[in-house]
């Protein structure tokens, strides 16, 4: 198969994520066919659909005469054979389980051909784990996205130990048809790559809110117009690269290494949350409230706020 004749989408699971995924292959002019086993999961994959649209003709990203054939690309559907027996990719996005992925995936094994290829859309679990008990395991793989889909372009994709190569590269093919950007981990780690570089710049940030050294607002702003600005733009591999000057960043690691190395013994160390995740919650609380309402001073006006950021940085990337 090749990613010129991959033109029907199966998306076993339909929440938060397998919407947003529908959308994100709609949008790149691919048929998406949800499958969820209630039909109120269904009702609520719709509407999310449909107001992400929405947010998107508000912002400019599209036109309202585009709507209809974007929202035609889609359908819904409580039937597992109806959703997939057509489908050239299969996106799974079910519960963080084991057992609930091995189930459904047997099922999908009965209705497809075994060269169509599947990608999950777990957040932590292991493809190899995930994969144990299928006919066809090498060609199913993690493919994981960044919230929301739709928005976000990278996307992560981790082989299992029996995962051929061949099926990997024809996913990356196909997410960058769709205007994504593909990674490729060579081996199986817990929480990928952008999680676990997301975990650890998270427990520094706790250490040091924690440490009385800042706020958790100013800790914030520290990142978002600091580091967080020039990342947006490249990776921190780059970012030191040009602040080395004509040595590049090896140049950078001879003057900065040594006080790096001091920080580093520095930094937090902890493998597990020093406090609950509801003291966390309470400490971020106090932050939203002290925030502008223009900038999102709740959880729907402060996603608002992210999807209107994301789109104007996304133009510039020429990623929408």
């Amino acid at each position: 198969m090749k990613v010129k004749d991959i033109k029907n989408i199966g998306l076993v699971g339909g929440g938060l994520i397998g919407a947003s995924f529908a959308l994100a292959f709609s949008l790149g002019g691919l048929n998406a066919h949800i499958y969820t086993r209630s039909k109120e999961t269904l009702d609520a994959s719709e509407e999310i659909i449909k107001n992400s649209l929405d947010e998107l003709i508000k912002l400019g990203v599209k036109k309202e005469d585009e709507k209809d054939e974007i929202l035609k690309r889609i359908s819904y559907t409580n039937n597992l054979e109806e959703a997939i027996k057509d489908a050239d990719y299969i996106q799974e996005s079910l519960k963080e389980d084991y057992d609930i992925k091995r189930k459904v995936l047997a099922d999908v094994e009965k209705i497809i051909s075994p060269e169509i290829p599947i990608g999950s859309s777990t957040s932590g679990l292991k493809a190899t784990e995930i994969a144990r008990d299928m006919k066809h395991p090498e060609r199913f793989f993690v493919a994981h996205p960044w919230n929301p889909p739709h928005l976000i372009p990278l996307i992560e994709l981790c082989k299992g130990e029996k995962t051929d190569d061949k099926y990997i590269y024809l996913a990356k093919e196909l997410f960058e048809k769709i205007k994504k950007t593909p990674i490729i981990l060579e081996k199986e780690v817990l929480g990928f790559v952008g999680n676990r570089i997301q975990a650890a710049v998270f427990r520094e940030v706790l250490s040091l809110v924690l440490n009385g050294v800042v706020s958790m607002e100013d800790a914030d702003k520290a990142v978002t117009f600091g580091p967080g600005i020039r990342w947006g733009i490249m990776g921190p591999s780059l970012i030191l690269e040009l602040g080395g000057g004509s040595e590049g960043i090896a140049g950078f690691m001879k003057n900065i290494g040594p006080s790096m190395e001091l920080w580093l013994e520095d930094l937090a160390d902890w493998d597990k949350l020093p406090i609950s995740p509801e003291e966390i919650g309470e400490i971020t609380a106090q932050e939203l409230r002290n925030r502008d309402e223009k900038l999102g001073n709740n959880r729907k006006s402060l996603g608002e706020y992210r999807t209107k950021m994301l789109v104007e940085f996304l133009k510039l990337h020429g990623k929408i």
